[in-house]
């Protein structure tokens, strides 16, 4: 049996989340942006779609339990959620243990990451960006960039999204 299909995960990820459709929307944002990295990139995909699909999950368990959606929060909540998922799913351990350690962290990056990880954080930011930082305060972001993007790829896709440049 496969670790990964992308529709089964999804519909694991949107019957989560029920009617949040604020929460279904950034969680597909974040895997149409970390599918267009993953272009540019050779992480593997089925862990990078997976996490990108899964990376919040527990968001509402964390607003239920601490009245928060903080990411500390999100990265305690996260994981036992996804875990019960993937495992429903078939998922071998190995791949179960590198999503999980990805959502268990994905707000808070260690020394040394994967590129797996690199190319969801990627993704994650610029949703973050695009739907939390203005259009008319972006531009002051554009010298910042080089340092807040782990990816090549993550930062070209940034620069064009954000502030409309190819390079």
């Amino acid at each position: 049996m496969p670790d990964f299909s992308k529709n089964s995960v999804t519909a694991a990820m949107q019957n989560v989340f029920g009617d949040d459709q604020k929460r279904i929307s950034h969680a597909l944002s974040v895997l149409t942006f970390a599918e267009r990295i993953l272009q540019g990139e050779n992480a593997d995909s089925d862990i990078v779609i997976a996490a990108a699909l899964l990376h919040d999950i527990g968001i509402q368990e964390a607003e239920r339990k601490y009245g928060s959606n903080a990411g500390h929060y999100q990265e305690i909540e996260g994981p036992p959620i996804a875990e019960r998922i993937l495992e429903s799913l078939g998922s071998r351990p190995e791949f179960i243990t590198e999503v999980c350690d990805i959502i268990a962290h994905h707000h808070s990056p260690r020394e040394n990451e994967s590129l797996n990880y690199k190319v969801l954080y990627d993704a994650d930011l610029i949703v973050n960006l695009r739907d939390d930082v203005p259009p008319e305060r972006r531009a002051a972001l554009s010298e910042k960039m080089k340092k807040m993007f782990f990816t090549s790829t993550g930062l070209k896709l940034a620069r064009k999204t954000l502030l409309g440049k190819s390079a």
